[in-house]
Formats: C-alpha cells, structure tokens, sequence
C-alpha cells in the first residue's frame, strides 16, 4: 500500500475572489457578479497555494465569480474544472443587488435576522434546509469521489460553504451560526478517513480560514 492509498481523503474549499458588490456590501446570493481587479489579484495569490495540495479533481459553482476563481487554480493545476450548480451561493430573492444600508432601511428586524444565519426571512429566497441540503449533498459527493489519499479542490461561496460544511460535519444549528464566514479566497480543509467495513469515514475540520499568508500546513 502506497503512502497516498492509505492517507485521508481531503477536500479543500475555497471562496471566490471579491467582486464589486462585495466591495460595497451588496447582497449577492446567486446575482451572477464577476470579479473585480482586486478579486483576480487574490485568486492569482491564492491558487499556487491550493496547487500545492496537488489535487486531482477541481470543480466549482457554475456562476462567474467561483468559475473565474477555479480558473486560475486550475492554470496551476493542469486540471479541468467541472462545474456544480449545487454549490452556488444561496438565492436571496428580492434582496439581492441591495445593499446592507438599504435592506438595514427597508426592513431592520429582518437584516439584523439575516446577519444572525436565520436566511429564511429572505422573501422569495431559498431557505436555510433547501441550501443545507444541496451543499450537503454536493460536498458529500465530492468526498465519496476523491480516492483515498487524493485531494479535491472546490471552489464555492461565503455563506453556502458555511452553512454546508457545519451541516456535514454534523453541527446543530446554533453551533453553526458561531462559524464566520470564509473571507474572499480564504480556504478550508476537510479530511476523511476510511470507515469500518463500506461505511464512510468519519469527517473532520483539519483547517480553516487558511490564506497565502496563513498557510503553513505540511503539505
């Protein structure tokens, strides 16, 4: 057995580079926004470091920001990016394109909600289990996919990587709320061990708002 067969299996998720309307406190959600000068010179910073992880899948959310993200991972990599609608940003319906000074003056009691986690006061968006149970399962299948020993790369959102690896991990909700968001091209690590017999493996947070500067993991 080879010392990569016999290793965890590791998935690393990495937020998008910032856009404009992150810039400005804009509500996004799945509001198809590119990346700004400043979020193109984040991902170029950032993806020699995820490269190191020498990953052998790469895959990412299918709007502009994370496939412009993946895309500079995947020039360090040699890697083709396979794109994954269930890891996009949670849809925020009539408040996307807002931003936080016009929702906090258009509806108080529901923005100061929404920065607390609970994203069901949204009107016309998602909800919490809908984004749960999608970045659940996309994370899920992204594991089951990596052999063991290997490395996936998936590149997704703030909120939805939040809300998907405390829901994977097995987290109650409270719990969750306590977790901040990934900042602009900041990235986490999870590992997974085989489990007994065909069971899976169980899940583990092995880093966490890592960047350029705060990497020193032993690769």
């Amino acid at each position: 057995m080879t010392s990569a067969e016999s290793g965890p299996r590791r998935l690393v998720l990495l937020r998008h580079g910032q856009t404009a309307y992150n810039a400005e406190k804009r509500i996004q959600g799945q509001h198809d926004v590119e990346l700004d000068a400043t979020g193109h010179a984040q991902a170029a910073a950032a993806a020699p470091y995820v490269a190191a992880y020498r990953p052998t899948r790469l895959v990412t959310s299918d709007l502009a920001r994370a496939r412009q993200t993946a895309a500079y991972v995947a020039k360090e990599t040699g890697l083709d990016a396979e794109h994954d609608p269930r890891l996009r940003e949670a849809m925020l319906g009539v408040r996307e394109t807002m931003t936080h000074a016009e929702y906090a003056a258009q509806a108080p009691a529901e923005f100061a909600a929404f920065l607390a986690g609970d994203w069901d006061v949204v009107p016309g968006g998602e909800g919490l289990a809908a984004l749960r149970a999608r970045m659940t399962d996309a994370l899920r299948d992204a594991l089951a996919a990596t052999p063991a020993g290997e490395t996936t790369v998936a590149v997704s959102h703030g909120g939805a990587i939040k809300v998907g690896v405390a829901s994977l991990l097995g987290w109650p909700d409270e719990a969750a709320r306590t977790l901040r968001a990934l900042r602009n091209c900041h990235w986490l690590v999870l590992e997974q061990r085989p489990g007994a017999g065909a069971e899976p493996g169980l899940v583990v947070l092995a880093a966490y708002g890592l960047t350029p500067i705060s990497s020193s993991e032993r690769l």
